[in-house]
């Protein structure tokens, strides 16, 4: 039988393997792909604390999660794809050129 302990190790195990993807990489897909993988680790606590406890709200909470993430890709694709039209290889160091 599994219990919420087992979602939350995992949880924990892919926010670490996101965490160590946004501060090692260095090419801006990879980064924000390691950050929507970080949003996914906390949803799946959410879901597996509210499955533990009986309780809808988690289920709430990982709705509006979704949402800001979404909105998130909207506009963080829209940096990133405007950084690599602009440079090839580019950097996350490369945001100053996105100033006019």
């Amino acid at each position: 039988m599994l219990t919420p302990t087992y979602y939350l190790v995992l949880s924990a195990l892919v926010f670490s393997i996101g965490a160590v993807g946004v501060l090692v990489r260095r090419n801006p897909l990879v980064m924000f792909m390691c950050v929507e993988l970080m949003l996914n680790a906390v949803n799946l606590t959410f879901i597996g604390l509210a499955w533990g406890l009986n309780d809808i709200g988690g289920q709430v909470s990982v709705f509006f999660v979704m949402v800001v993430a979404a909105a998130e890709v909207v506009v963080g694709l829209a940096i990133v794809v405007a950084i690599m039209r602009r440079r090839d290889g580019a950097t996350a160091d490369d945001l100053s050129v996105l100033r006019g």
